[in-house]
């Protein structure tokens, strides 16, 4: 009895409630999304539309790199400022492939750019490793930023997510997603569609790991994709659904596709909710 409660309770922010309306179909309770995890919340309102497992702290890959870009940025450090990759951004990101050397020199604009927008670890490692007084400084920022925005179920052990040690709720995601939202900063380096740095006499190129910022069907305000095998792929996202700033928690997705189908599931889900809410 008490089980069936806690599910009823976990339904009340959705719109259905019953059969039909005025022989009109109601739309579904909750969309159809295939991520393990999710939460999905109207900011204009602060509504709940939809959510799954939302308190349940997760593994959240390198969704991580947007608190990491947070605190960094809120530290007040030149961007202009140039940082140097080294063997310990390396060793700190041993297990994942990376085309910074060490030794390639790049600002801390650029390393902010491709840690949010291509998800580059060591990027985002040589940040925090150049934060003042030093990695276990950054990374003590990040917890207390969590601490700071409410976010209860939040841990951070590193910057790039790599570790499945780094967890939180879809909810408090939901938390960090509002509040980089308002960073111009993050909005536009995490929304770019590819960008080209120059290091060591050689040209790289980069790109979005998600394809909706270059969709124009999309308006994403701010975003980031992670994925580990202990988190699944995962996506967070500030996007305007029929003129309203939504956001998107998506969790623990199977196969490389299912986040972004998932996305666009949600986004139809809440149009028709709208649509319904009219009739």
């Amino acid at each position: 009895m008490k089980r069936a409660a806690l599910l009823l309770a976990a339904l009340v922010p959705v719109a259905a409630a019953a059969a039909s309306h005025d022989g009109v179909p109601l739309p579904q309770t909750l969309p159809e999304v295939r991520s393990n995890a999710f939460y999905v919340l109207d900011e204009s309102n602060s509504a709940v539309l939809a959510a799954r497992h939302e308190r349940t702290p997760v593994p959240i890959a390198s969704i991580t790199k947007l608190m990491t870009a947070l605190v960094v940025l809120e530290a007040g450090q030149s961007l202009d400022e140039t940082l140097t990759i080294t063997g310990a951004d390396v060793q700190g990101t041993a297990g994942s492939g990376s085309r910074l050397a060490p030794g390639f020199r790049l600002s801390r604009e650029d390393l902010l750019r491709l840690a949010l927008m291509s998800s580059e670890n060591r990027a985002a490692h040589a940040l925090c490793r150049n934060y003042p007084d030093g990695l276990p400084a950054c990374v003590r920022a990040m917890n207390e930023k969590a601490a700071a925005l409410g976010m209860t179920t939040t841990r951070f052990v590193e910057p790039t997510g790599l570790s499945s040690r780094n967890v939180a709720s879809p909810e408090d995601l939901a938390k960090l997603v509002l509040a980089t939202a308002s960073n111009p900063t993050i909005r536009e380096f995490s929304t770019a569609v590819g960008h080209t740095v120059y290091a060591n006499r050689q040209r790289l190129e980069y790109h979005s790991t998600n394809q909706l910022v270059a969709n124009p069907g999309w308006r994403v305000n701010v975003q980031k994709t992670g994925y580990i095998s202990k988190a699944g792929r995962c996506l967070v996202m500030q996007a305007v659904i029929d003129g309203r700033p939504v956001v998107i928690v998506l969790l623990n997705s199977l196969g490389k596709l299912t986040r972004i189908a998932d996305a666009k599931r949600v986004r139809t889900w809440v149009e028709s909710q709208r649509r319904f809410a009219s009739i």
